[in-house]
């Protein structure tokens, strides 16, 4: 009954009562609806290295192995997304009066990934093989002198002869399950299969690995462990793709092959052209970079003036700006801004050229012909040892830069690490040395700064320290009083702040670029690289819409 342009209008607006109801049922859905996290999804991630022990009794030299460590295994406490200690492995803990025993309590029902039952012997047995020199686990200085015994298959008891405000934080460490690990001796402990196929308790278990023909692990896959404790981890598998360099795992990220990268310089984050579908987490990490000081070698950096001079002639925030693009804070202590016994204020000698200028003029520092000055024959130079590692390497070129403007001759040398190690460290055999120092989650500064630490193996790299300054750091590892600590501590301070036995530069952000689809990073403190994955288990990526 209609002609044919009536059914074309017909036909029109009937289709366009079609799509406002579409539209209008589904802005009705999504507002009354809410998306959650759902099981399902992969990531995978880009990592520049390679695994060699996935085993958390002596991971903690390499990064890579660290992060896979992470997700594998359990420990008795971990950290927190804010940096803070929290129970894992452990129900409940007591600690008697005077703090030198300690009972915990494990959870029961927690069950290792081939589905044997984790109990306290395979806490203790971890426990001596860290002990035990022959394995060479590098946290066995957190295990001397301490006593450990299993009071029941859920207890153990822990004595300590003098108390340590920090103890808890040695409690850290991934658990080995002994029925797999009891019958490998120490001559084969770095070398079995069960180091790239590790048996844990934590979120996620090992799947598999791909290598090339020279032998290079390509890939190694996770898979969510179901049986885990604190509950099955959204995300079903993680994959870790590994890359020789910072440009081929960019290239990598850019082409959509990796969905993250485990860290990135942050002169790198430009390359990364994928910018509106990436997130870019940054995070707190208890890590600074200094120069030390070497008074005993070199007579310019023993002399008052002259290290307070280079205080004053140094320009942190340039160094931040143009080596890390921003992503960085000053720092100007060894306790870090944020943690327990940090001074607000502290005499911090900014960036002041004058000032530096006027200390040397003062002390009769003259400028010779060629602008360096010298004083009864001793010429203001100084030799710079720093790694070949291309931030540290600009960092001197740029502290090079700023300090021969007040008359100071720099001389750069820029080594591997190793060599620096052997060769300059372990002999103290440097005037100067631009290194980076990884602390704690708790601020004690005993290993870097207590004169016990002034020879190799210690890491007390300035030489620093006397009775009183020992008395101080002693009594903070004792003290458990916040009140009471924080005052030692600013103590502690204020002495290292007068003698200058080393100029403090930048904390840097750890920088983790990852794909925004991946959801529930909520970390903000960072007590290691490896603690990013605190909470991977409530990562996802898939979701599902709830009625609200």
């Amino acid at each position: 009954m209609l002609n044919l342009k009536e059914k074309v209008l017909f036909y029109a607006l009937f289709l366009i009562l079609i799509g406002s109801a579409i539209s209008w049922g589904s802005i009705y859905y999504y507002s009354k609806t809410e998306a959650i996290a759902a099981y399902g999804g992969e990531y995978i991630e880009g990592i520049v290295g390679q695994p060699m022990h996935i085993n958390p009794v002596i991971s903690a030299s390499n990064d890579t192995d660290d992060d896979l460590a992470q997700m594998i295994f359990s420990s008795l406490f971990k950290y927190d997304d804010q940096g803070k200690l929290s129970n894992d492995l452990i129900d409940s803990y007591e600690a008697s009066d005077d703090k030198t025993q300690y009972i915990i309590r494990l959870k029961k029902g927690v069950f290792w990934h081939d589905g044997q039952p984790l109990t306290a012997s395979d806490i203790l047995f971890t426990i001596n093989l860290i002990s035990d020199p022959a394995y060479k686990s590098p946290l066995r200085s957190n295990w001397q002198g301490i006593e450990t015994d299993i009071l029941d298959d859920y207890s153990l008891e822990f004595k300590i002869k003098t108390p340590y405000v920090g103890f808890l934080n040695n409690l850290t460490f991934g658990v080995l399950p002994k029925h797999i690990w009891e019958s490998v001796g120490p001559d084969k402990f770095s070398l079995t299969d069960l180091n790239l196929e590790p048996i844990g308790s934590g979120p996620y278990k090992y799947g598999s690995f791909q290598k090339d023909s020279n032998g290079n692990i390509l890939s190694y896959r996770l898979v969510a462990n179901p049986n885990y404790f604190a509950g099955k981890p959204y995300i079903s598998k993680i994959t870790f793709d590994f890359y020789p360099d910072d440009e081929s795992v960019i290239a990598a990220y850019n082409t959509k092959e990796i969905m993250g990268i485990n860290n990135t310089s942050p002169k790198k984050l430009s390359e990364i052209k994928l910018q509106q579908s990436t997130a870019i987490h940054k995070f707190n990490i208890p890590r600074y970079f200094a120069v030390f000081f070497n008074q005993s070698k070199s007579v310019p950096v023993a002399t008052d003036e002259v290290r307070e001079a280079l205080a004053y002639a140094t320009d942190r925030q340039e160094i931040i700006n143009a080596v890390l693009d921003g992503n960085g804070n000053p720092v100007y202590s060894p306790i870090l801004p944020g943690m327990i016994g940090y001074d607000e204020n502290m005499d911090k000698r900014n960036f002041d050229l004058d000032k530096a200028n006027q200390l040397l003029d003062s002390n009769d520092w003259q400028r010779g012909e060629d602008g360096i000055r010298a004083k009864n024959d001793v010429r203001l130079e100084i030799n710079l040892i720093t790694t070949d590692w291309p931030e540290l390497s600009q960092t001197a070129e740029i502290l090079k830069s700023q300090w021969g403007k007040i008359g100071i001759m720099v001389n750069i040398n820029n080594l591997s690490v190793s060599d620096i190690q052997q060769n300059y460290i372990r002999p103290r055999e440097y005037d100067a040395l631009l290194f980076g120092q990884v602390l704690g989650a708790d601020p004690d500064p005993y290993s870097f700064w207590h004169s016990s630490q002034k020879r190799d193996p210690g890491l007390n790299l300035s030489l620093f320290g006397d009775s009183e300054t020992d008395k101080l750091i002693e009594d903070g590892r004792i003290e458990f009083d916040t009140t009471k600590r924080t005052s030692l501590y600013a103590d502690f301070q204020k002495k290292l702040n007068a003698e200058i036995p080393a100029i403090f530069l930048y904390s840097p952000d750890y920088v983790y670029p990852v794909n925004k689809k991946v959801q529930g990073i909520d970390v903000t403190n960072l007590i290691l690289p490896s603690e990013r994955f605190a909470n991977i288990d409530k990562w996802y990526i898939a979701t599902k819409r709830i009625w609200k």
